[in-house]
């Protein structure tokens, strides 16, 4: 708070003293009052009413500097109040009881919608597990007659259904994720027989080469965010030549990287710095395929939480390479240690 913004907002009252500075003059000039006195009245005046001025101005400014200060300082803004003390001055008391009030109506309002989205992701996730028998069953009624298209369509309802459960858990605090030693082997293995069918449909090749590495994950969320990047590269495979995806490990100093590639449409350089974004589609998703948009975010969100980096490459028409970075931890390894 500025001095000459304390002295505008007081603008009101300063009028008021020189009226009264003017009307004393003139009533001590009507009773022949020596002007040396009047003087020296005002000047005394004037000093009392300095003093008073500036106490108040430095009492509001520290409250009001603080405030301004805390407010731009912290990430969460709501959490002002706890960093404020009380002020002295009736002004500051009746903002500070607001700030109080208001707070608490918002903590109240957070709780009641914590307790509804929590209330909501359970039933998701029940509900997710109890359309997982119906879809097994379909499977295993399908197993016999081995229609092609079928399994197809009952893939992605399975796709679609983990998409929402993995949303679900990624978009709350309350995750569930386990870090542990995980083999590269044995996920992208998990991850090629579930897509079996399609690959083999689509008559695309599917290589992996130096994925003996070990690293530090979640074997389930790592599964998933694999399967979401090997789905894409079916989906928007080139029908005009021969599809294939690599996967390549490799190993560096404090790092492992796992780059999946294909050789499918690509993506067009300007949707590259969107593709991660929440419900983007982009040119391939409206041209090629009907695309949610969400797996590359769901993937992106995991991989934030569990601590990987991902990356992703392309030239439209030619490839892309999606790259997850795997980064050593010596916290993981002396917790393993310390388990054994």
């Amino acid at each position: 708070m500025k001095i000459k913004d304390f002295l505008k907002d007081k603008l009101y009252i300063l009028l008021g003293i020189i009226l009264l500075y003017f009307a004393l003059f003139l009533i001590w000039r009507a009773y022949k009052i020596n002007i040396e006195v009047c003087l020296f009245s005002y000047f005394l005046c004037t000093m009392f009413l300095s003093c008073i001025f500036l106490i108040e101005y430095f009492r509001k400014k520290k409250f009001y500097e603080t405030l301004e200060n805390h407010v731009k300082a912290l990430e969460k803004a709501y959490y002002v109040l706890e960093t404020l003390e009380p002020p002295s001055f009736l002004e500051g008391k009746i903002v500070y009881d607001a700030l109080y009030m208001i707070n608490k109506s918002m903590c109240e309002e957070v709780k009641k919608l914590y307790l509804q989205t929590k209330d909501f992701k359970n039933f998701i996730e029940m509900w997710i597990h109890e359309v997982k028998i119906p879809i097994t069953s379909l499977n295993l009624i399908n197993h016999n007659q081995k229609n092609q298209k079928v399994l197809e369509q009952i893939s992605k309802i399975e796709d679609y259904v983990e998409q929402i459960l993995f949303y679900v858990r990624c978009e709350n605090a309350e995750v569930d994720y386990l870090i542990n030693k995980v083999s590269l082997k044995k996920v992208i293995g998990e991850v090629a027989l579930k897509n079996k069918e399609e690959l083999l449909a689509s008559k695309i090749d599917f290589y992996v080469k130096n994925a003996n590495e070990i690293v530090y994950t979640d074997s389930k969320w790592l599964s998933f965010i694999i399967n979401q990047i090997i789905n894409n590269s079916i989906k928007y495979r080139e029908k005009n030549r021969k599809s294939y995806i690599k996967i390549d490990i490799e190993k560096q100093e404090k790092k492992i990287k796992l780059i999946i590639e294909d050789n499918g449409i690509g993506i067009k350089e300007s949707d590259l710095k969107k593709v991660f974004e929440k419900t983007f589609t982009g040119t391939n998703g409206r041209n090629y395929a009907n695309s949610t948009g969400m797996g590359l975010f769901i993937a992106k969100n995991l991989c934030e939480k569990l601590g990987h980096q991902i990356e992703i490459e392309s030239t439209e028409k030619k490839y892309t390479k999606v790259i997850i970075t795997f980064f050593k931890n010596s916290y993981y390894e002396v917790t393993n240690l310390t388990k054994k």
